[in-house]
């Protein structure tokens, strides 16, 4: 057990509640919008099984690619970043660094995660087999981008906006604008609170020429470009809310995940950066976890 949450410490697994309801909209918008008879099957016979039982299984399967896709890309990056993390007063205390684990046993663990992932998949459906290693590749690339674009929080934003799109397809099959616009949502309010977050190591990435938007920026002008972020993602969900037609609770749910968005910029100024942490994990998991129980519950009453 003490392994294990090494391990979990490494690849900080609370913070699966980002992208994880989003997923969970995109599998539960896939079961509404697609008869039961026509759910795609897994990769085996199917015929005796009823169409609850291969939903479940389905269901199982969507976790543990969320799961093991964020493990290889979290680890990854602790790997990738080992040597930059050491010199960091703020992430010298990782595991790496630390010793705790050993880079090479990271490297093992993202590999056993991704093939984890590519086998779960190849369970799903053809087609989340086939776009499996393009997800590894943005999620994996992400940890490269910091050493030459500040658009490095985009290309993290699109690695977890992957995660509707991906649980509609393992329903369905095919493509759909509504999960689309779900996962337009999540870029943009990723790459947002990651620029929040980035505001912590300005003087280490300039001091260490790594690009963000707030060593490009300064602090000012990068919760500027935070802000119109997190109102590109309001809007997303507002227009996925009329094109899908819901109803109260998913308007509801907007109220709480706009609610967070303004209150994590109202306690984030340029001169105090204190309450950071606080707007990066509870502002944005209220954010998430709220609003995907909201209109999971609108899809379903």
């Amino acid at each position: 057990m003490s392994k294990v949450k090494k391990y979990l410490s490494l690849v900080k697994f609370s913070h699966t509640i980002f992208a994880m309801p989003f997923a969970m909209i995109g599998f539960f918008l896939g079961t509404i919008q697609t008869n039961r008879s026509q759910i795609i099957g897994l990769n085996w016979s199917t015929q005796t099984w009823d169409s609850w039982q291969v939903l479940s299984l389905k269901f199982f399967l969507v976790l543990v690619c969320m799961v093991t896709a964020r493990s290889a890309a979290m680890a990854f990056n602790r790997y990738l970043d080992r040597s930059f993390d050491a010199k960091n007063p703020r992430t010298a205390i990782r595991e790496i660094p630390k010793g705790i684990i050993s880079p090479n046993s990271a490297l093992r663990f993202v590999i056993l995660s991704a093939t984890i992932f590519v086998l779960a998949a190849f369970c799903i459906n053809p087609i989340c087999f086939f776009l499996s290693p393009v997800a590894l590749f943005v999620i994996l690339f992400y940890s490269f981008t910091k050493r030459f674009t500040a658009l490095c929080h985009l290309v993290l934003g699109l690695g977890l906006s992957l995660a509707p799109i991906g649980a509609y397809l393992a329903v369905t099959g095919h493509f759909n604008l509504l999960p689309v616009l779900f996962s337009l949502a999540v870029i943009f309010w990723v790459s947002g609170f990651d620029i929040i977050y980035a505001l912590q190591d300005i003087d280490f990435d300039q001091s260490q020429n790594l690009y963000s938007i707030p060593s490009l920026l300064g602090i000012k002008n990068a919760l500027k470009v935070s802000e119109l972020l997190h109102l590109l993602s309001a809007a997303a969900v507002i227009t996925a809310g009329y094109y899908g037609e819901f109803h109260w609770l998913y308007w509801l749910g907007i109220l709480v995940f706009c609610g967070m968005l303004i209150y994590q910029h109202a306690i984030v100024k340029p001169n105090d950066l204190s309450k950071v942490n606080i707007a990066f994990m509870t502002a944005n998991g209220i954010a998430s976890v709220v609003f995907g129980a909201l209109v999971i519950l609108d899809l379903y009453l």
